[in-house]
């Protein structure tokens, strides 16, 4: 049963994910076996936000500024490190890897992303 916290969090998750792996694959008519792109979920309700963050320099240089990528969704998904994910947006379509372990909450989990340069 979905909680009404849920339920509150889905009303803000306007995106839409698929989650891709690279895994080795059997053609059933050769029965090789080779590595290629797997999806493993597809069109997950999400919500991807971007947050800056400023560190101060230790040696009295200027502040660092970073921007940290964050997708939020069910804490129902397993997504394994490494894996692509391409997540819908306002009509804005980016590719993104995992890039840390997810912190699972009560009702959802929340996973900072990389842009997806390559398979590790």
């Amino acid at each position: 049963m979905v909680s009404a916290r849920r339920k509150a969090l889905e009303k803000l998750w306007r995106g839409k994910c698929t989650v891709i792996a690279w895994q080795e694959v059997e053609d059933p008519i050769t029965h090789v076996t080779t590595h290629g792109e797997v999806t493993i979920h597809e069109n997950i309700k999400c919500k991807l936000s971007h947050e800056k963050l400023t560190s101060a320099s230790s040696t009295g240089g200027p502040a660092m500024i970073t921007k940290q990528i964050k997708l939020s969704l069910g804490n129902e998904y397993e997504i394994p490190a490494g894996c692509k994910i391409i997540v819908t947006q306002n009509n804005v379509t980016g590719e993104y890897t995992r890039s840390g372990e997810p912190g699972v909450f009560m009702d959802h989990q929340e996973i900072v992303l990389e842009l997806f340069e390559r398979y590790s």
